[in-house]
């Protein structure tokens, strides 16, 4: 039986990599269904295809589930990110694959009649921003942890372990010690609070989050290369983040004609 959401959000598939974890997005993809799919940029990793071709059919399966949802009804939108960038190029020659729109970003309007950005998230990276030889090194870098990450896991199941993700480790103890400069969170925030939005969903940092910055809601919808993690809308209008591995973490705010209240954060078990 499927379960059915106003919203999906998904984003950093990476596509045309190894490191994406394909056959659980299908899975997820099959037993979800939604009024609107929001592709929130990364889906397709032109940068590492440009450097090496690889393509095997469960990325076409994606690819191919995700034109069945738009086929079958479900307004999907493609909101670009800095790895499939170069589809950038033919935003204003207003190109769509089948019924699925490309754009930089757009608005989703949730059930209690809240405004949120919805963008990739990459023009808000210090480092890729004002350092791209540093960014260059740590996209590298991120490549051999999650090499490391996939044999290490293949290992870990052969022998009954659960999954490991290394390269989310890794990458956390990096955020905490430059976190201070580059405030990627914050700077979303920021401009969201300014251009009067009630909040962001974004991707990008592939770290799945839902918390209050401010006066602003910001989500991040996670990636499909280590933590598997997506974020959805319920029909009451409560946001849920999925996770594959962990605990799922949820929100709901009342309805604007009620009196506006942010309700603590609550974890719930995966199903």
């Amino acid at each position: 039986m499927k379960d059915y959401y106003r919203a999906i959000f998904i984003s950093d598939i990476h596509l045309g990599t190894k490191g994406t974890q394909a056959s659980q997005l299908c899975h997820f993809l099959k037993h979800n269904e939604c009024d609107q799919l929001y592709l929130v940029g990364d889906i397709i990793d032109v940068w590492k295809l440009k450097r090496k071709v690889y393509w095997p059919q469960e990325h076409s399966n994606v690819i191919r589930r995700i034109l069945t949802m738009a086929k079958r009804g479900t307004k999907v939108h493609y909101i670009l990110g800095n790895h499939d960038e170069a589809l950038r190029n033919w935003l204003s020659f207003d190109m769509r694959f089948g019924n699925i729109a490309l754009t930089n970003e757009c608005v989703h309007q949730s059930k209690s009649g809240r405004r949120y950005l919805v963008i990739h998230g990459d023009l808000f990276d210090g480092i890729e921003s004002f350092n791209t030889w540093l960014y260059a090194l740590g996209d590298r870098a991120y490549d051999v942890a999650l090499f490391l990450n996939r044999w290490i896991n293949i290992i870990r199941r052969s022998i009954g372990f659960a999954y490991w993700p290394l390269s989310r480790t890794l990458k956390a103890k990096v955020k905490r010690a430059t976190n201070f400069v580059f405030k990627f969170e914050s700077n979303v925030a920021t401009y969201c609070e300014k251009q009067g939005y009630d909040g962001v969903i974004c991707g990008h940092i592939h770290t799945p989050e839902i918390r209050k910055i401010g006066n602003v809601v910001y989500m991040n919808d996670g990636d499909w290369v280590e933590n598997c993690t997506g974020l959805v809308e319920h029909l009451d209008g409560r946001f849920e983040l999925v996770r594959q591995y962990g605990k799922n973490q949820f929100l709901q705010l009342e309805d604007r004609k009620a009196k506006s209240t942010f309700l603590p954060l609550e974890e719930v078990s995966t199903c």
